[in-house]
């Protein structure tokens, strides 16, 4: 499944969006949006950041659904991603270009997957949205997540790597949700050893 005569842009430099090919579909156009994470994507420096900014601010009103809506979506997100993510490289003409940030959000939605089943999506959602502890468990998510997409330790390297197409774009972020969401766990767990 790799392919290697489609080189990945230089993400330690700005770098444009590629922009639509101008005889694109509407619906291409719409694919497009999804893909660069309805325009989260679109900075020319740390897309990938801004991307999963992105896709925090979209996952506070959806977790506010419950656990198994956002689980739901989650999948959803991942499966629908791998054709979405695919889809936007070909329209933009190279792999897994930076700004294609829909699997940043998917990858940060598979991180709060934890923090939902916990109960941060309770029928007191936007009230216990706003307290520290809350704030401080979507920061350290994120942090988590960022660190993981980015550093990218094994497996995650190597799927970034060796796969092609809209499941090599997709699979390297959820493998780093799930390391994150992991990792998350882990520390509640201690902290909340400690705290009783």
């Amino acid at each position: 499944m790799t392919d290697h005569n489609l080189v990945k842009p230089d993400i330690r430099k700005a770098n444009d969006c590629p922009p639509l090919p101008v005889n694109a579909s509407m619906f291409d156009h719409a694919v497009y949006w999804l893909g660069i994470g309805l325009g989260s994507g679109l900075p020319r420096r740390a897309p990938g950041t801004w991307g999963t900014v992105g896709g925090l601010i979209v996952a506070i009103p959806l977790l506010s659904l419950g656990f198994v809506p956002f689980l739901i979506i989650t999948l959803l997100s991942c499966i629908v991603g791998i054709w979405i993510c695919g889809r936007t490289s070909d329209l933009m003409g190279g792999h897994d270009d930076p700004h294609i940030v829909w699997d940043e959000w998917a990858g940060m939605w598979i991180t709060l997957l934890p923090l939902s089943y916990m109960g941060i999506a309770n029928v007191n959602f936007w009230q216990n949205i706003s307290q520290p502890f809350s704030i401080a468990a979507l920061i350290i998510a994120f942090i988590l997540f960022r660190f993981f997409d980015i550093i990218k330790p094994p497996p995650i390297g190597w799927a970034d790597k060796k796969v092609a197409g809209g499941l090599g774009i997709m699979l390297d972020d959820i493998i780093a949700g799930i390391m994150a969401a992991a990792v998350w766990v882990i520390i509640y767990n201690i902290i909340f050893y400690f705290a009783d």
